[in-house]
């Protein structure tokens, strides 16, 4: 595994917790948040009624344990970690669960 590769462990944390919020929180909603990891970097997207969409991504700090947060601009078509005016900005605490409900008052 690579340096900047997400650890097992963290990786495997994430799902569980991707799964929870779907199950708990989404449910009922027509909408999930869809995981992927490519390289030290966790996307999640978010199906809506059949149609995917980027919401943000998420690297993973080892010494913090702590995910760092970018918005995805669709107005510049790319990830944002300097961007923080946007609904639900104030949700975002290091946690998956709060970037997944920065991402539902962010694209509603």
């Amino acid at each position: 595994m690579s340096t900047n590769a997400i650890p097992v462990e963290a990786r495997e944390a994430a799902l569980r917790s991707i799964a929870c919020f779907n199950q708990e929180i989404l449910a009922g909603m027509q909408c999930r948040y869809i995981p992927r990891f490519r390289g030290k970097y966790l996307y999640l997207d978010r199906e809506d009624f059949g149609n995917i969409g980027s919401i943000c991504r998420l690297d993973y700090n080892r010494r913090k344990r702590l995910w760092e947060f970018a918005i995805y601009k669709y107005s510049a078509e790319r990830y944002d970690s300097e961007e923080w005016f946007f609904p639900g900005s104030d949700l975002v605490d290091g946690t998956i669960e709060g970037a997944m409900k920065a991402g539902m008052k962010a694209y509603q």
